[in-house]
């Protein structure tokens, strides 16, 4: 009894270790993820600035890398075909910008008469919502308008006629004249600008195409020493390779099959201007979301001031609903396969973040992007639940 009394806290907290009695705890420690939140934040923010800053370089090469991908196939069978790499990729681009010449100058004449119309559609359309919409304004609206307009009338005829106070000095303001040549520049600068980047996609994706499996070698190299790694790494390449073409055979096929059939949809009701709204349709069906959004609001726009009646507009609406519907529901989902399939919510969101990007090459590019970053978070064990968020 007298020997514990003489014990400290310390001898008895191990005494009591000893016996089982007791355990010492641990003092829980911060996980190493949550330091390193701050790191990735900020590489997050540098490359989203960083792609900001140079889109000017980085959009050409995406464009640049995607069309040698969707052209890399061909370029072999023609290889195969005992046609050299170079003679077969300059006879592609040659097809592709002669057929997209051809199209735009046969279309022309059509476009050109479009825009034409565009003053008289709009004084249709405002003379269409009157006369739709008078019998619901009420007596208070009215009386509105009417008070402004004597309002208007009377400050115009007091400045013409009451002479300025004492001291003060009467400005008037005078709009500045219509100066075509400065319409004319920025015009001039902005078809150049469009040339050049068209230059400077097809010339990269000509020596992509030219160099065939070089930099995917020289990939695979970097990847480092190990074989797991470089297996990894060619794993990796050929998901991309084989999710960009399947992709963009996919949306080529699409886009077309939509085109034809809002083309003839149009034409069978009658819609002026059928085959440019057909073509606006094919095009803008390569954006997910967005450009069925514009092509609907678009030709419900043209049904209404060409029929003057909003029955009209909302067929036409509905027949471009239906179109898009059935192709982004049931025909794409059935040709990509589940493999290839993202959410919905991620795709509308990367499109709309790389809208706010790049501008109408971003909404464009995102969903080739989108999935480019999907194959390497599947192949890569730190972002594979990056990948797994992103899936269908």
């Amino acid at each position: 009894m007298m020997d514990n009394a003489h014990e400290t806290p310390v001898d008895i907290a191990r005494s009591q270790g000893d016996s089982g009695l007791a355990e010492p705890t641990e003092r829980p420690r911060m996980s190493a993820d949550i330091h390193s939140l701050p790191l990735i934040l900020l590489t997050v923010f540098a490359s989203v600035f960083m792609l900001d800053w140079a889109q000017d370089f980085f959009i050409p090469l995406v464009l640049g890398i995607i069309i040698s991908y969707a052209l890399s196939p061909l370029v072999k069978q023609l290889q195969k075909g005992h046609v050299p790499r170079a003679v077969g990729a300059a006879v592609l681009l040659l097809m592709i910008m002669g057929g997209s010449g051809f199209m735009a100058y046969s279309l022309q004449d059509e476009t050109a008469s479009m825009i034409e119309t565009l003053p008289e559609a709009a004084q249709k359309f405002r003379h269409t919502l009157n006369r739709e919409w008078s019998g619901s304004k009420g007596a208070i609206d009215n009386v509105q308008k009417a008070a402004d307009q004597i309002e208007h009338a009377a400050s115009e005829t007091a400045a013409a006629t009451l002479p300025a106070p004492r001291g003060v000095t009467r400005v008037q303001i005078e709009q500045p004249k219509l100066n075509i040549r400065d319409y004319l520049w920025n015009g001039t600068r902005g078809a150049v600008s469009f040339l050049s980047l068209a230059v400077m996609v097809l010339f990269l994706a000509y020596f992509l195409m030219l160099s065939g499996d070089t930099f995917r070698r020289k990939l695979v190299k970097l990847s480092g020493p190990t074989l797991s790694g470089k297996r990894i790494t060619v794993q990796m390449l050929d998901e991309i390779s084989a999710q960009i073409q399947r992709y963009l055979l996919v949306q080529v096929f699409t886009s077309v099959l939509v085109g034809i059939t809002s083309w003839l949809a149009f034409l069978w009701i009658g819609l002026e201007h059928a085959a440019v709204w057909g073509i606006a349709a094919a095009i803008l069906n390569l954006v997910p979301y967005l450009g069925a959004i514009i092509i609907i609001g678009g030709t419900a726009l043209v049904g209404f001031l060409q029929f003057e009646s909003m029955s009209m507009a909302l067929t036409v609406a509905a027949i471009s609903l239906a179109i898009h519907g059935l192709e982004g529901n049931l025909l794409t989902p059935w040709l990509t396969g589940r493999a290839s399939r993202m959410n919905a919510v991620v795709v509308f969101v990367g499109v709309l973040f790389w809208g706010w990007l790049w501008g109408a090459w971003g909404l464009l590019l995102g969903m080739p992007i989108m999935m480019v970053i999907k194959s390497v978070c599947d192949r890569v064990e730190a972002f594979k639940p990056v990948g797994e968020f992103m899936s269908g």
